[in-house]
């Protein structure tokens, strides 16, 4: 399979690093015998628009992953089907014991990240004269904060989000995890932060921080919510 195509259109510790981080868990540049061709956006430049995003991705959004014939967008899409189809390890099958808690937090990550999207967009990307809302922001920091409490009860007495240990629905809280910090404090949850350190200890995302660089999006440590 040398040269079958292998490429994942990404954003750096966007969405995508999701399915980069799957890759480097499971090894699938071994697997496929090939290595990963990796296709870098900066959110909001015009690349995302007029190159070849558009062909891979229905929303023109990154992640989207081609191998061979493949293709695919959605982070929560690919996971599962990499999962199945190289590393059902990471996964729960159906008719399994855990099924169900597999699916519920593999898309409660996608809860999570739609508010981390917002918050992103009114804090990073709007400048003056367009204003982000105070009022809107409280309200998504609240939201956000709410999902995490939910994830530092599910956590209690546990080092992973399933029953059976380190899955694939805890891969797609990287993201998640990695954005979160800059607009909630997390010292309020002991569970989550013991989670986040159990995360950052692993050798493939580690390999997949080294990959991805120093960040560039976040221009300081913590955005609060502004005064009204």
């Amino acid at each position: 399979m040398s040269d079958t195509p292998f490429r994942l259109h990404h954003v750096q510790y966007g969405r995508s690093f999701r399915v980069l981080w799957l890759i480097e868990e499971i090894g699938l540049e071994a697997t496929l015998g090939v290595p990963l061709e990796v296709i870098r956006y900066q959110i909001g430049s015009k690349e995302m628009a007029t190159g070849g995003l558009a062909k891979v991705s229905p929303a023109t959004r990154i992640p989207a992953l081609e191998i061979g014939d493949l293709v695919m967008s959605e982070s929560g899409a690919i996971t599962e089907y990499l999962v199945e189809t190289y590393a059902p390890r990471l996964g729960v099958a159906i008719g399994q014991a855990g099924r169900t808690d597999y699916l519920q937090w593999i898309h409660y990550s996608e809860t999570m990240a739609s508010l981390i999207e917002q918050l992103n967009l009114q804090m990073v990307f709007l400048r003056p004269p367009a204003k982000a809302s105070p009022i809107v922001i409280k309200l998504n920091v609240a939201r956000l904060r709410h999902t995490l409490a939910g994830m530092e009860a599910r956590l209690e007495g546990r080092d992973w989000l399933l029953d059976q240990g380190f899955s694939a629905a805890d891969i797609m809280m990287g993201f998640n995890l990695f954005a979160a910090p800059y607009y909630v404090n997390l010292e309020q949850f002991p569970n989550l932060i013991a989670y986040k350190a159990r995360i950052e200890a692993m050798a493939s995302y580690q390999r997949c921080v080294a990959r991805e660089g120093e960040q560039t999006f976040y221009a300081q440590d913590f955005y609060p919510v502004p005064e009204e």
